[in-house]
């Protein structure tokens, strides 16, 4: 008997999971215990099963078929909410299936690019540049010309430094995104971007200098009311605008994540801020809370975080009035991202499960008091914490400070070992690894250490 085709095999379990996402239910549990099956499915899908140089020459269509069926579900969520569908586990499901979609169309990408990856001295390329494939549109919005944007937009974008990996999983729901910022048009028609930067808090920054600011993915949403999301654009351009003036209060980064109270704001906040004004209090985002529900609250009290439930940047991701208008990522470095995202899994389970924390010791210790000091310090002192933390806001704790150091200085040569076993399965066998191998492999390093793994660890280690 003749072997199947390889793309073919793989384009019909694509299909298969296609068809069990979009089944029709009547119950949220039944639509939570569909969106777990195709969570399973896709994350089960491994390239040793296919043909790699087959799957490379179909790697394109192959992408944008996983990026519309992601489209397909983020359209029926204002119908799932009216019908009362949208439980916890049901978003959780959609969070899960949207994340694992995103991982499956990065390997694609990375696979279809030859896994080319960022020189050690290289920059990403501007955001929704670069080759065809880097940028995914919808459909709906697709004008074959560069992505026109709006005012009112907001971009979901993520980080290259561990903390942007640490701060897009650390909540109930692991997700790929770090920060949120919004589009402000002034009368000139020059595009601006309006963010709170932990290092700066409230500032305001061409959108081309946001898209060039080493990101590793992107994506706009853009609200169904243009006029409205041009008004909360314009409200929250002029309330930073004015703490910049003469007379005007600086707002600084809030690291306590409470949504209460706007005298100092997160990158979330800001925008929940802007719609909060432009609908008179009316419209509070986000619909869907993230909370932070770890047994294990370490990490987050010496980060400074006092609440319980938050608005993170992903939480946008299921808001029924926003549209997804395109999606961009540097599959030079999404690999990079992945591997981050699934060493932070780790680290935040093995909190949980055993109880680690992060013990501090002399240079950590001199890295916070430094890191306080830094804007009085000498360019050499600075050097000792800029591989950490290149600007160091006034009203950032050495508490914390010494948390994102050790984060840091743990994190990193885990990363290393990993980048280097991934660079010897696609040199061996032509593909990257498999999650189910990255988190076995941090799992084996876990039980050689002997309860100390960097600067975390248990309080007998």
């Amino acid at each position: 008997m003749q072997e199947s085709c390889p793309r073919a095999e793989l384009a019909d379990d694509l299909a298969a999971i296609e068809i069990l996402a979009l089944r029709p239910v009547h119950s949220a549990e039944e639509l939570a215990t569909n969106l777990n099956e195709v969570y399973d499915a896709v994350f089960n899908v491994n390239f040793d099963r296919y043909g790699v140089h087959d799957i490379a020459k179909s790697a394109p269509d192959l992408m944008r078929a996983i990026f519309v069926l992601r489209l397909r579900i983020h359209e029926q969520i204002p119908d799932l909410l009216k019908r009362d569908l949208m439980s916890l586990g049901v978003q959780r499901g959609i969070r899960n299936v949207f994340r694992v979609g995103r991982y499956a169309t990065d390997m694609l990408g990375e696979l279809n690019n030859g896994y080319t990856q960022l020189a050690p001295n290289e920059k990403t390329i501007r955001a929704f540049r670069g080759a065809k494939l880097n940028t995914l549109i919808n459909p709906a919005f697709e004008t074959g010309q560069d992505i026109p944007f709006q005012a009112g937009d907001l971009l979901l974008t993520r980080g290259m430094h561990h903390n942007s990996a640490a701060i897009a999983r650390v909540g109930d729901v692991d997700s790929q995104f770090s920060h949120i910022s919004v589009i402000h048009t002034d009368e000139s028609g020059k595009l601006w971007v309006v963010e709170s930067l932990i290092e700066k808090g409230a500032v305001i920054s061409s959108l081309d200098d946001a898209l060039h600011h080493g990101l590793g993915r992107c994506v706009i949403y853009r609200h169904n009311n243009a006029a409205f999301a041009r008004l909360a654009a314009a409200q929250i351009y002029d309330v930073v605008q004015r703490s910049r003036g003469r007379g005007g209060r600086h707002i600084w980064y809030d690291f306590s994540m409470k949504l209460n109270g706007y005298k100092e704001l997160f990158c979330s906040k800001l925008v929940r801020q802007a719609f909060d004004l432009a609908s008179e209090g009316k419209v509070m985002l986000p619909t869907f809370k993230t909370c932070f529900d770890m047994k294990n609250r370490d990490f987050t009290e010496r980060i400074g975080v006092r609440t319980k439930e938050t608005f993170a940047p992903a939480d946008i991701e299921l808001e029924p009035h926003f549209d997804l208008i395109a999606e961009w990522r540097d599959y030079r470095v999404t690999s990079r991202l992945r591997l981050q995202d699934l060493l932070m899994d780790k680290l935040f389970a093995w909190m949980d499960a055993y109880g680690y924390k992060f013990h501090e010791d002399l240079p950590i210790r001199l890295i916070g008091i430094f890191g306080r000091l830094s804007s009085r310090l000498s360019e050499r002192t600075r050097a000792l914490v800029a591989d950490v933390l290149p600007d160091v806001p006034p009203n950032m704790r050495r508490r914390t400070i010494q948390a994102v150091a050790m984060l840091h200085k743990t994190a990193e040569p885990l990363l290393a070992d990993l980048q280097e076993l991934e660079q010897q399965s696609i040199d061996r066998y032509g593909r990257p690894l498999h999650a189910r191998q990255v988190l076995e492999h941090l799992e084996r390093v876990r039980q050689a250490a002997n309860g100390r793994i960097g600067y975390l660890g248990t309080s007998r280690s």
